[in-house]
């Protein structure tokens, strides 16, 4: 039997206690974010003359200033003269208030991993095992909620109950939805900062259930479309090139972290029966997520599809078309996302009788029968490819 859970802590590895590093001539500490790292760092002469040349090495390669060969040795020499240091083996976590910069110190301590797609495969991240999960009063919301007939109503009409949830939905559907009917254009990057603080600042009990819910006919599917407000924060009035999306991807830390974290935990496995190499259905749809609010935002690529896409296109792409057609199918056709769209959707149907049940007095049911449905699949995972639409007064145009 499949138990289906919400939080992506599932697989946490023993022994993965924060223990010092062995030490060597620069300063070796317990792992940690990277803002504490640099701190730590800059504290010590030799490991803050190493980490000024990394960022200047960094600052080339974001500016895209060629490097003669002394200068490539002198930033591969610093990068390995970290090999001990606490920096290198620094993370960042998902919503921590200095997120930016703890992103930045890690990429100029890593930047010789920026070379190409698929050689972002290790995450700035740290594990999601290794979070606080956060405790929220989701069921008890969830309780006010007579029907749950359609889980995506459900969804959004329990966020409405939450006062983040409701500020922060709402927040973000009035900027993307800015101008909508006249001339002016929307503010996209204001647009997608809208959408990570929505789902980076809102439990996931409630923004899992919105994004990943089922949906029935076309009616619900062009909501669910419409759900990240696609007109401005997914679409450009042509199509550009993919190679020319990972670029401005590649430019932006949050963008690059959110790719690589995808990347990590999303990665496809043929031998693997799961189709996954690291075996996660939390932290794969986690990492869906994160691309939510980037350059490189996904979405639906129609009301009658599940299928999800980055929109952009693969023509005049050179003799750079495989690697375009590579960034193109990281979602549509990644075997491991698709196998987690077919766990969520098994995982519904399962939801859909559990909350049915839950509905009910449970004095007219087995105890018993209430703790198996709950345990198997209590907090179930929906089709990550079905979503409902934000509050409809955003989108009166809607029919």
């Amino acid at each position: 039997m499949q138990h289906c859970r919400w939080g992506s802590h599932e697989g946490r590895a023993e022994g993965q206690n924060l223990l010092p590093l062995p030490a060597g001539d620069l300063v070796a500490l317990p792992r940690s974010d990277c803002v504490v790292a640099e701190q730590l760092c800059l504290s010590d002469s030799t490991c803050n003359a190493t980490y000024r040349t990394l960022e200047n090495c960094a600052l080339a390669k974001t500016r895209l200033l060629p490097l003669d060969h002394n200068s490539r040795v002198r930033c591969l020499n610093a990068e390995l003269d970290l090999g001990n240091s606490s920096l290198l083996h620094c993370k960042c976590h998902r919503r921590m208030k200095r997120q930016e910069h703890c992103l930045r110190i890690f990429w100029t301590v890593h930047s010789s991993m920026t070379d190409g797609y698929f050689s972002l495969e290790t995450s700035p991240y740290e594990n999601p095992a290794n979070e606080e999960h956060w405790k929220t009063d989701y069921n008890k919301l969830a309780a006010l909620v007579s029907d749950a007939t359609n889980p995506c109503l459900k969804a959004t009409h329990v966020c409405n109950l939450s006062k983040k949830c409701f500020r922060l939905r709402t927040d973000y559907a009035s900027i993307c939805t800015k101008g909508a009917g006249s001339e002016d254009v929307c503010d996209r990057r204001k647009c997608h900062r809208g959408l990570r603080n929505f789902f980076e600042k809102v439990p996931e009990d409630f923004t899992k259930r919105i994004l990943f819910c089922p949906c029935q006919d076309e009616f619900c599917g062009e909501r669910r479309r419409k759900t990240i407000v696609p007109d401005c924060s997914f679409q450009y009035n042509t199509k550009p090139n993919c190679l020319w999306l990972l670029d401005s991807c590649l430019e932006d830390h949050i963008c690059k972290s959110r790719l690589a974290d995808f990347q990590q935990n999303c990665q496809p496995a043929d031998m693997s029966p799961d189709g996954c190499s690291l075996h996660n259905h939390g932290a794969c749809l986690q990492a869906y997520m994160g691309m939510i609010g980037t350059p490189m935002t996904p979405n639906y690529v129609s009301n009658s599809s599940v299928d999800v896409s980055l929109w952009c296109t693969c023509e005049s792409s050179g003799n750079q078309k495989e690697k375009c057609d590579q960034i193109l199918g990281m979602f549509g056709s990644n075997k491991c996302l698709g196998k987690h769209q077919s766990h969520q959707k098994n995982c519904s149907a399962q939801g859909n009788v559990n909350s049915a049940i839950l509905t009910q007095p449970v004095a007219r049911f087995s105890v018993v029968v209430l703790s198996f449905l709950q345990k198997s699949c209590y907090m179930q995972l929906c089709n990550p490819k079905s979503v409902f639409l934000l509050s409809p007064q955003h989108f009166s145009n809607i029919p």
